[in-house]
């Protein structure tokens, strides 16, 4: 299906593209809002800030018809220095979440949009926080091995059968270790 080869390829370019910090609409809600804590960090669920996403989605709405054009889109994210959004994949960005079909994004698809980059930034950062406990050559797990490592470094002291202790009780499967996902699901 094409759209979702548009959608793809547009929400990677947007997210690899940006650094570390994060996506460039979490970015951009940061620089917009009064307070400048991470989105992530600080609400849970930063879709229940709209006040903030409604200022953001006025920003970006430079001729005011309650509708967001590629090109708003795209001047936006160049006039704050947060992204060079080339025209092509600013509409590929519109066009992937926009319900309608009149090639712009009103505040609800916006909404769902930032939805996604938030969804997005989240799997990064606990990916990043997976990265830490994981051992090199564990394909992809955290073993009690790496866990004690992990926590030695961290100033607390855990023998390796504590650590097994420790990695049982999120261990779904049984296997011993904690994959990836066993780690998300322990994380939320």
């Amino acid at each position: 299906m094409k759209t979702g080869a548009i959608v793809s390829t547009s929400e990677n370019q947007l997210s690899t593209s940006t650094d570390q910090k994060g996506s460039a609409f979490v970015r951009l809600y940061r620089k917009l809002s009064p307070k400048r804590e991470s989105l992530l960090t600080v609400v849970p669920n930063f879709m229940e800030t709209s006040p903030h996403l409604e200022r953001v989605f006025n920003y970006i709405d430079e001729d005011k018809d309650g509708k967001i054009s590629p090109a708003e889109l795209q001047s936006c994210l160049r006039t704050v220095g947060l992204h060079d959004l080339s025209s092509e994949d600013a509409e590929a960005v519109v066009e992937s979440s926009d319900s309608d079909g009149d090639g712009l994004l009103g505040f609800e698809d916006f909404v769902k949009l930032v939805e996604v980059e938030g969804e997005e930034e989240r799997s990064r950062s606990l990916r990043e926080a997976f990265g830490m406990y994981e051992m090199a050559g564990a394909s992809g797990c955290i073993t009690p091995k790496s866990l004690k490592r992990m926590l030695s470094r961290l100033g607390e002291q855990r023998t390796v059968e504590e650590c097994k202790t420790m990695i049982r009780r999120f261990d779904l499967n049984g296997d011993g270790v904690i994959s990836f996902d066993e780690f998300k699901l322990m994380m939320v």
